[in-house]
């Protein structure tokens, strides 16, 4: 979300801090369990081994460290990971998790992962993490897309706002408010929010198609797909751009 000349500027900066420090003394929890999640996302969406190695040094760090928020980050990895076989095709494209196969999430690993957090909460401590994994909690527990309790991870989402006033999370939560709400006060809620956004225009293009504006909708998701920088999601963009340009009348 900035330019590569700034986060390359603030990576020498964090070398030249470090260069001198000591690895003897305790550190911050919360900067730990950032590039734990950092190294677990730059796994589920490539090398799964990475996501894998990075559950199993949070799982350590549980062990260590007596922390709800260092729960709630296992919980949260251990939520998403249980969908890895699902979120692929045969061939490759993304699988969108409304349209996910739910027989081949690994349950085991969803029941841990909601035990996991249940204790968490039930500490009084709310975090970040915390309360990703209830998102990815309610979504990992629903039966059918259809069942997915949205009003509540809205609710949650509010939290998150909240807690970290992150553009990211207020993405998200716009995605909710047109699930929960219908398709309209989703564009409402999209609208407040910066459109340089990562991933805007393909939730504006989402939303537009729920709208029944699959003309807007074509337009918008050809456009995100020009933007994104994943191989996989700009194919998966562009099917989708496809697929609604193929239903119009010659």
């Amino acid at each position: 979300m900035v330019p590569e000349a700034t986060m390359a500027q603030r990576i020498s900066r964090a070398k030249r801090t470090v260069a001198g420090a000591r690895f003897d003394r305790p550190g911050d929890v919360a900067t730990v369990l950032r590039v734990l999640y950092l190294v677990f996302n730059e796994g589920y969406s490539g090398d799964v081994d990475l996501a894998a190695e990075a559950i199993r040094l949070t799982r350590q760090l549980a062990a260590a460290v007596d922390h709800p928020e260092v729960a709630g980050l296992l919980a949260l990895m251990l939520l998403h990971h249980a969908r890895r076989a699902a979120r692929t095709a045969p061939d490759g494209s993304l699988v969108p998790l409304a349209e996910q196969d739910r027989g081949r999430w690994d349950t085991g690993a969803i029941a841990e992962g909601i035990g996991i957090l249940q204790t968490a909460l039930a500490r009084d401590r709310l975090g970040e993490f915390q309360a990703q994994a209830a998102v990815a909690a309610l979504h990992a527990d629903a039966p059918t897309a259809e069942e997915t309790d949205w009003v509540q991870i809205v609710e949650w989402y509010d939290e998150l706002t909240r807690l970290t006033d992150s553009p990211v999370v207020r993405l998200n939560r716009a995605v909710a408010v047109g699930e929960a709400d219908g398709p309209r006060a989703g564009l409402a809620a999209l609208a407040e929010l910066d459109a340089s956004l990562p991933r805007h225009t393909a939730v504006a293009a989402y939303l537009h198609e729920r709208d029944g504006d699959p003309v807007t909708a074509a337009r918008l998701y050809a456009e995100a797909a020009h933007k994104a920088s994943d191989l996989a999601e700009r194919d998966h963009l562009t099917r989708q751009a496809a697929r609604l340009n193929s239903r119009r009348p010659a």
